[in-house]
C-alpha cells in the first residue's frame, strides 16, 4: 500500500451552542488505504465527516487534500464533490425509480439533448470494472440494498473521488452482502482510493481496515495500525475505561432458572409470517433467537406480540391460557416488545422525549384517562436519569437524538409499563459501544429482578455475553436449543449449519 496522504485535517474545531463537539482534531488518510473512523455516538465522528463534507463550517483548523493548493475552501457539499470527496450513506440517497445508468448520470449530463444509450454504455463499463452486479437498464429498486450502495459508489469513483465516506454502509447487509461491499472496498483501495470507514461493527473493522482513528467527547485519543490496536483494546479507548471493567459480563454466571414458574408459554403458535413453533420462558431468564437473517427470528417475536396476524396456536402467560392477537392484548397481559426497526415502528421522531417514553403506558390507561403532565414529567426525568439518555431536555423532540439516546427512549418507554415479559429486538443494531454495554448490563439487571427477557442480536458475541438460552434457528425452523457450556459462537455456527429442525 502506498503511504501517500491523500487527505489533511489539522486542528479542527466545532462548537454548538452549549458543546463542544470538536477540539482540535487532527485526521490523516492516505491514499489506498480503508481507515476506520470510530468513537461512541457523541464522539464527533459525525460532525467531523460534516466539516469535511461543507454541511458544517469549521469554527478552527484546516483542511488539504491532495491536488488542491494551499488550504482546500470547502463551504458546502459541492465544493467537497469538486474536491474530490464523495459519501455514500447508511440511507441511499438515490431515486428508486430511475435506472441504474441514470442515477449513475444524472446531473451530471450535457447539453439538452440526453443519448442514455451513450451513458447506458458507460454505465456499463463502470460495472463490470468493478464488479457491481447490477445491469444499466435494470430499475434500481429491484437491486438489493447492497448493490444499491455499490451503484452509489460506482457512481462516486465515476466522479474521480480521492476520498470516498462510507457512513454505516453494513448496518443493514446480510453477511453475503457485507462480503461483496468489502470485495469493492478492496478493489478501490487497489486503485488508490482513500477510504474513510465509519461502523459500529467491530468485527468489521477488523476484517477490511487499515488504520483506526479513535475520538472520545470530540477529541483525538490516537491514530492507529489495525494490528496494534486489539479489539478489547479499541473498545477500552472509545469509552475511556480499562480492559478490566470491560470483562465484566463475562464473569455473570448465567444459568435457566428451574425453579421459577413459566412466564409465557406458547404451543403452535403461528402468524402469516412465522409457521407453527412452541416456545417458553421463565421469570428472571434471558433468552434469545438466532440464526442468519431471514431465519425466523424476528417474526418469532412479532407473532409472541401479536403484531403479526396470530393464525393459531395456544398461549398461556403464568399458567393462565389467554388471547393475543394484537399488541394492546399482549400490553395488557404484561408483554413488552422493542421492534427490530426504531425508526419505523419505534420512536415518533417530531414528538419530544417525554411523549415517547410515556406512550405505550398512555396507551394502556387508555385515551379518555389522560395522564397529568406533573406525572409525565415525574417519570420522563426518572427515566432519563436511569437510563443516563443524554438530551437537553424531556421536551426534546427525540428525531433529533442519536441512535442510541433514541433507543434507550424506548427502553424507558416499555420499562415504564413494569412488564413481566420483555421482548428486544436489534436493541443495538447502529449503536455505539458503551452503550451497547449499557443494554446489556441492564438486561441481566431486569434479570436480577425477575423479568423475563427476549433479545434478538445479528450479533452472536453479544447474545453469548448475554443469554442464559439460545434458541437456533433456520429457515423458519428452530434447529436447537443451547445452553450452559454450549453456548459457544463455533456451537451457534455448526447448529446453524447442521442442526435437525424440530418442530417450530
Amino acid at each position: 500500500m502506498q503511504n501517500d496522504v491523500v487527505l489533511t485535517m489539522r486542528g479542527i474545531s466545532k462548537q454548538f451552542p452549549g458543546t463542544k463537539a470538536l477540539d482540535h482534531v487532527d485526521f490523516t488518510l492516505r491514499r489506498g488505504e480503508i481507515h476506520a473512523l470510530m468513537g461512541e455516538n457523541g464522539a464527533g465522528k459525525s460532525t467531523l465527516i460534516k466539516v469535511l463534507t461543507g454541511v458544517y463550517e469549521k469554527d478552527g483548523g484546516s483542511i488539504h487534500i491532495e491536488g488542491i493548493e494551499g488550504e482546500a475552501a470547502i463551504h458546502s457539499p459541492q465544493d467537497a464533490q469538486n474536491a474530490g470527496i464523495s459519501t455514500v450513506y447508511q440511507e441511499i440517497t438515490l431515486c428508486p425509480n430511475l435506472t441504474v445508468a441514470e442515477n449513475m448520470f444524472i446531473g451530471r449530463t450535457d447539453g439538452a439533448i440526453v443519448h442514455w444509450k451513450d451513458y447506458e454504455k458507460k454505465a456499463t463499463a463502470i460495472l463490470e470494472n468493478l464488479g457491481i452486479p447490477a445491469r444499466a437498464r435494470q430499475e434500481l429498486s429491484s437491486c438489493s440494498l447492497a448493490v444499491q450502495q455499490m451503484v452509489a459508489i460506482g457512481r462516486a469513483v465515476d466522479m474521480n473521488c480521492k476520498v470516498l465516506i462510507l457512513d454505516e454502509p453494513t448496518s443493514s447487509l446480510d453477511e453475503k452482502e457485507v462480503a461483496m461491499l468489502f470485495k469493492l472496498m478492496r478493489e478501490l483501495r487497489s486503485r488508490g482510493v482513500g477510504i474513510i470507514f465509519v461502523t459500529h461493527f467491530l468485527e468489521q473493522v477488523y476484517e477490511v481496515s487499515d488504520r483506526i482513528t479513535v475520538l472520545r467527547n470530540g477529541e483525538l485519543v490516537g491514530e492507529f495500525e489495525v494490528s496494534e490496536l486489539p479489539q478489547l483494546e479499541l473498545v477500552a479507548r472509545m469509552m475511556g475505561k480499562s480492559l478490566d471493567d470491560l470483562s465484566e459480563l463475562e464473569k455473570i454466571d448465567k444459568h435457566v432458572p428451574t425453579d421459577t414458574e413459566t412466564v409465557y408459554e406458547a404451543s403452535g403458535l403461528s402468524s402469516v409470517a412465522r409457521k407453527p413453533f412452541d416456545f417458553q420462558i421463565r421469570r428472571g431468564e434471558i433468552n434469545g433467537f438466532t440464526g442468519l437473517l431471514g431465519s425466523g427470528r424476528s417474526e418469532s417475536v412479532r407473532a409472541i406480540f401479536g403484531a403479526d396476524s396470530v393464525t393459531g396456536g395456544r398461549v398461556r402467560i403464568k399458567g393462565k391460557e389467554v388471547r393475543i392477537t394484537n399488541p394492546h392484548e399482549a400490553m395488557k397481559n404484561g408483554v413488552g416488545y422493542l421492534p427490530e426497526d426504531r425508526k419505523r415502528d419505534g420512536i415518533i421522531a417530531d414528538l419530544s422525549v417525554r411523549d415517547n417514553i410515556i406512550l405505550a403506558l398512555q396507551v394502556m390507561k387508555g385515551y379518555f384517562k389522560p395522564m397529568k403532565k406533573s406525572e409525565m414529567e415525574k417519570f420522563a426525568d426518572e427515566y432519563i436519569r436511569e437510563l443516563n439518555i443524554k438530551t437537553a431536555s424531556q421536551n426534546t423532540p427525540v428525531g433529533s437524538l442519536s441512535g442510541g439516546n433514541q433507543q434507550k427512549v424506548i427502553l424507558a418507554r416499555w420499562l415504564l409499563t413494569h412488564p413481566d415479559y420483555l421482548i428486544l429486538d436489534e436493541p443495538t443494531r447502529g449503536i455505539d459501544v458503551g452503550t451497547k454495554l449499557e443494554i446489556q448490563r441492564l438486561m441481566l439487571k431486569l434479570a436480577e429482578e425477575n423479568m423475563s427477557v427476549t433479545f434478538i442480536s445479528s450479533e452472536i458475541e453479544e447474545m453469548l455475553r448475554t443469554c442464559f438460552r439460545l434458541i437456533v434457528m433456520r429457515d423458519g425452523n428452530t434447529v436447537g436449543e443451547l445452553t450452559g457450556d454450549q453456548l459457544t459462537q463455533s456451537q451457534v455456527m455448526e447448529t446453524i449449519a447442521g442442526g435437525e429442525a424440530q418442530h417450530g
